[in-house]
Parts: C-alpha cells; structure tokens; sequence
C-alpha cells in the first residue's frame, strides 16, 4: 500500500509557536510580492538564515524573525546577514515593539495570516560571485525538501 506524504515545513524544534506564524505571514507578504522563500537555509558563512527571498530578477531578502524582546536582544548575529543578501528585513509580531529594531534594517510587522512592510530595506546589491553562491544554495535546499516530501528516508543534510 502506497504511503502519502504531506508536505510540511522543517522544524527542528528551535522555532516558538509565535516565531512560526511570523515566518507564515512574512512568507505570504513576500509571495504576493514574486519571491520564492525557503526558510532555515544555511549560509556559506555557516549561519543559517529564518527566512531567504528569490525574485525573478535575482534579488535576494533575508528576513530575520524575532518573536520577543529576549529573542532579539540574545542574537547579535544579524549584522552578518547582510553579506549574503541584497536587502535584509526584520519580521517580529505586534508583541515586540518596533522602537527596539534597528533602524538600518527593513521592517515587517507579521502575524500568521499575513505581514506589512513597517520600513523598506537599504539595497546594498551582492557581488556576483556571492549571488551566484547565494543562488545555487537556495536552488539546492529548494530541491532537497522537494525530494524529502516524496522521499521521507532521504538522507538529511545531502
């Protein structure tokens, strides 16, 4: 008897209840606007991005989600981000004040039903080389969870 699989996000068990609706929302705000999302994708510099944006023109968002106060103030890696995107986003719920965020990173206000960008990002563009790393990385961890959902005993991290 053949076995059907639903798709399903990855979950590690790292993200909060609230962190998940937030990447939900952010995904659908950036969906309506052409990207592509993946989320927990691993970078070249060994972080790993919350959520990473594809437009058909190559542009590159990552957009790093903070579900509370703590959440933010125990995370000073996001200034790393910005060497693998051309814009980089922060998307926190209504809970988390926006006064906190910084101010030279793109804002989105999100809920699990949708998002709205509070303040546009600064484009800093990516090198080509970079972009194209960036590229491949999305493109393979795209296909990768694509084979999962059919192929519940593929390796992980192949």
């Amino acid at each position: 008897m053949a076995r059907i699989f639903e798709p399903q996000a990855p979950v590690d068990g790292r993200q909060s209840e609230t962190a998940i609706f937030v990447a939900r929302g952010a995904r659908r705000l950036l969906r309506a606007l052409g990207f592509s999302t993946v989320t927990e994708m691993p970078l070249p510099s060994g972080r790993r991005a919350d959520l990473v944006g594809l437009a058909a023109d190559g542009t590159i968002l990552i957009v790093e989600i903070k579900s509370s106060i703590a959440d933010f103030r125990a995370d000073g890696k996001w200034p790393d981000y910005r060497l693998h995107c051309d814009r980089l986003y922060f998307a926190i719920p209504d809970s988390v004040p926006v006064e906190i965020m910084p101010e030279d990173a793109g804002l989105m206000l999100a809920d699990a039903y949708g998002a709205a960008i509070l303040r546009e990002a600064e484009e800093h563009r990516l090198a080509a080389a970079t972009r194209r790393q960036m590229l491949l990385r999305f493109a393979q961890t795209a296909a990768d969870r694509l084979h999962g959902l059919c192929d519940p005993d593929m390796p992980r991290g192949v």
